[in-house]
């Protein structure tokens, strides 16, 4: 597989969310300095959801976006809602305890309810549909998905035929459907939710890179033409953070997955495919994920690799994917094609914390699961700058490790990695 390096500008990338979104944001650049309470940087989901909550509370809170709003993985992903927050919370018993267990486990059904009632309460334009198909490949799949039912009454279990009703695909034996997680069209939810900041005071800056930070009890982001001053600075930059902060850089390995849309589908071709407007995704762990815009195109993605590059085919290479999940779309038109990066945290679960025992807070390391997570997020840290950290604490002690190898080794030893799971998967 050739690969090239991903040409990345200070505007969208050419998305099927970029041409469809409801307003091409137009906000200022910092220019001069300014004081608030807090300054949150990066306006993706992290970054714009903790500028919600912060407002909410009656905080003077700026959001600094050196692109444009949404401009990373936020605008560029699956737009799939699905609960959970990181991975097995289970697996850190020993440094959280039961109660921290069960907290983060309430905290993966609370942050798809922020989105639900976010949306509801200000009325945010973003096609949300409710409906969730996982599907498998294996039959180990098909036992976990039993295993899970047992304890998940959401779960409906599907098999070969039943999944038919939903996903029209003879490449699965079987699968399962919640109604309560979804999908929407991510960049209008973020760019929605931008706007809900905004109009309760927030100030936000687009096209305004932080070339440094200074720490301690007044922490402050510095750019070329100007800087903010706050009680607080909060990092949600996650892959797209580069070198700026070098203790979360050694702790996020920037992974790639790309994305392509169809020409929209007739009812024929949508009967042939997607026969329910899920969102759908496979159990293996370089997934497929897909599911159907407003306008019934299909956004098929994957091809998740941790080289950082973009294959040099991509649109050809997903093309290829899709038409092995559904043969009937082989001469169906692809419109769009795209790539971003997702940040690969070595736990697999969000990482928040502070830095040098300052008041810089960060969140980094979704893992390429963080549609309804960073709405959970965005809370924990605006509870945390109000005073109650029970839940940032929890989190911050899941001992957020660094990438081993450091800069040179740590890209080749994952794609070792991830070539042992894919080769599990072919098993």
């Amino acid at each position: 597989m050739f690969l090239k390096a991903t040409t990345e500008t200070k505007e969208h990338a050419p998305s099927y969310y970029a041409a469809s979104a409801n307003w091409q944001t137009d906000y200022p650049q910092l220019e001069g300095d300014l004081n608030v309470d807090v300054v949150v940087v990066g306006a993706g989901f992290s970054g714009v959801a903790t500028a919600v909550e912060l407002c909410e509370r009656g905080y003077k809170v700026a959001l600094v976006e050196s692109n444009r709003i949404g401009w990373g993985a936020t605008g560029r992903n699956g737009g799939q809602i699905i609960g959970g927050y990181g991975s097995d919370p289970s697996a850190f018993r020993s440094s959280i305890g039961s109660e921290g267990v069960r907290i983060v486990e309430d905290m993966g059904s609370e942050c798809v309810e922020i989105i639900k009632d976010r949306i509801e309460k200000y009325n945010i334009d973003c096609d949300l549909k409710w409906g969730y198909c996982e599907v498998g490949l294996k039959k180990r799949h098909l036992k976990s998905y039993r295993e899970w039912a047992d304890e998940e009454p959401a779960i409906q279990l599907l098999d070969q035929n039943e999944i038919k009703q939903y996903v029209n695909s003879d490449l699965y034996l079987g699968g399962y459907y919640r109604e309560d997680w979804g999908h929407i069209q991510p960049l209008n939810l973020c760019i929605g939710e931008a706007k809900v900041a905004e109009s309760m005071g927030a100030k936000i800056f687009e096209q305004t890179q932080i070339t440094r930070i200074t720490y301690g009890e007044n922490p402050a982001v510095h750019t070329e033409k100007g800087s903010i001053r706050a009680n607080h600075v909060i990092l949600c930059g996650n892959a797209y953070m580069g070198n700026l902060v070098p203790y979360l850089d050694a702790r996020v390995l920037p992974a790639t997955s790309c994305i392509i849309a169809t020409e929209p589908l007739s009812d024929e071709q949508l009967q042939q495919t997607m026969v329910r407007d899920v969102a759908v995704c496979d159990s293996r762990t370089a997934l497929d994920y897909y599911r159907l815009s407003a306008d019934k195109r299909l956004l098929f993605g994957g091809l998740s690799n941790y080289s950082g590059l973009e294959p040099a085919n991509a649109k050809g290479i997903m093309q290829a994917k899709m038409i092995k999940v559904f043969p009937s779309l082989k001469n169906a038109r692809i419109d769009y094609s795209w790539s971003g990066r997702m940040g690969i945290s070595v736990r697999r679960m969000p990482q928040i914390g502070r830095i040098k025992d300052s008041n810089v807070l960060y969140i980094s390391g979704y893992s390429g699961h963080g549609v309804a997570p960073t709405h959970m997020t965005g809370r924990i840290l605006a509870e945390a700058v109000d005073g109650d950290t029970h839940r940032f604490d929890i989190m911050n002690k899941m001992f957020h490790l660094p990438w081993p190898g450091g800069k040179l080794l740590r890209r080749p030893a994952m794609a070792v990695g991830m070539m042992w799971y894919k080769m599990l998967d072919a098993l």
